[in-house]
């Protein structure tokens, strides 16, 4: 995301509902979770008397896919964010985990930008596909915390070429794993 881009505004009425300023409609939870995994920065605000609300639907988004088996966060990590503030003077666990996100966005744009560098390997016929094939498994791992891997206005073809390059990863690794059983 580019530094001078603004956050989406979502206003909350007094019904609960949330909306969405740049495109004039109503949103959902989910919907806010997908922006979010798009690389956008959100910003959550109560229309009558203009609280800062972002954090309290964070928090709520994450629970969700926690209540549905999805596991967001170890429960070791759980119970270390849950001891951090309990401990008196224990402010510092927000500030970490801000500086390890920071430190993996930045090994991460750092690797791709590698990829990308002037090298032999980047003048082989089929690197454009490996380097794809190796953005979508990233992203698939982090589960899309590092952000826009395209560049502006290439976020729509990205994210169809990702799903394309992570059914193809799934296609060659039900290859591989077919070659495996039948070495055994």
């Amino acid at each position: 995301m580019a530094e001078t881009e603004k956050p989406l505004l979502i206003k909350r009425y007094a019904s609960r509902r949330l909306y969405n300023t740049e495109t004039s409609d109503y949103v959902t939870l989910e919907d806010i979770a997908g922006f979010i995994r798009d690389g956008r920065e959100v910003k959550i605000v109560d229309l009558k008397s203009g609280d800062d609300l972002t954090r309290q639907y964070l928090l709520q988004i994450i629970a969700e896919h926690e209540s549905r088996g999805e596991n967001v966060l170890p429960v070791t990590v759980l119970n270390d964010l849950v001891r951090s503030y309990m401990v008196p003077g224990g402010g510092m666990m927000p500030q970490f985990l801000q500086t390890s996100f920071d430190m993996l966005r930045d090994s991460q744009s750092k690797m791709l930008d590698n990829m990308n560098a002037m090298n032999p390997i980047a003048k082989m016929p089929g690197f454009e596909a490996m380097k794809a094939q190796q953005e979508a498994f990233v992203k698939a791992m982090t589960g899309g915390l590092s952000g826009q891997w395209s560049g502006p206005g290439e976020e729509g073809a990205a994210e169809s070429e990702s799903k394309d390059d992570l059914d193809a990863i799934k296609k060659q690794l039900a290859d591989l794993q077919d070659k495996l059983s039948k070495l055994s």
